[in-house]
Formats: structure tokens, sequence, C-alpha cells
């Protein structure tokens, strides 16, 4: 059993700058691949961006230009940073990981970015 847990999201203003990280109770290097999602009120859950060891796999076009993806090996995080944040991108942010062809999810961390 894996564990997920992001944090770091909050209030940020338009144009601002949001760090999150996911945290994982497993070694991050066992997970095939990993993904941001994202669900908005009211709408479906969309990926962000899916990333392997490797690099970024697929991206969302709404934040193309805009992210970066890193990670901390020795402590098993992950983190999103975004730039030049519209107020389209408030959402709750879930971490994803993929390791033996199951998913685990995280509980998600709010970004609210105001018009």
């Amino acid at each position: 059993q894996v564990r997920l847990v992001e944090s770091g999201g909050g209030l940020v203003q338009a144009g601002g700058t949001v760090i999150i990280s996911c945290a994982s109770s497993g070694d991050i290097s066992d997970f095939r691949t990993m993904a941001w999602y994202r669900r908005a009120q009211g709408k479906d859950r969309e990926l962000v961006v899916e990333f392997t060891r490797a690099g970024i796999t697929d991206l969302a076009e709404s934040v193309k230009g805009r992210i970066t993806i890193s990670s901390d090996d020795v402590n098993n995080m992950v983190f999103l940073q975004m730039n030049n944040l519209k107020p389209e991108d408030t959402a709750v942010y879930y971490c994803n990981a993929y390791k033996l062809g199951f998913p685990y999810w995280g509980k998600g961390t709010l970004v609210t970015v105001p018009s």
C-alpha cells in the first residue's frame, strides 16, 4: 500500500507561482509513472502532467510553458511548480502514481487563483 500526500496549495494571485508537493510513503523510483491531475469545481478531473523518471510523457495544453516537475528522491517527494497562474488554474490538484498496474491517489490540495 502506498500513501500519497499533497501539500502546498493555497491562495495565489494571478501571475504568481505555486509549488505543490507530493510525499510518498513508498520509494518513488518504484513507480512506473506519476502524474498531477486537477479538478475544478463543477468540472471533470483533467490531467495536468504525466511523467516518468525519463521526463514528461504527457502535458495539458493549458499549462505548456508554465510548469516544472522536480523530485527529491531521498525524501520520496515530487513537486509541481506552476508559473503565471491564471484564475482558470483554480482547482484541487491530485498526485497520482502507478505501481505494478495499480493507481494510487492523494487526497488533493486546493489552489485558488482569484480573478
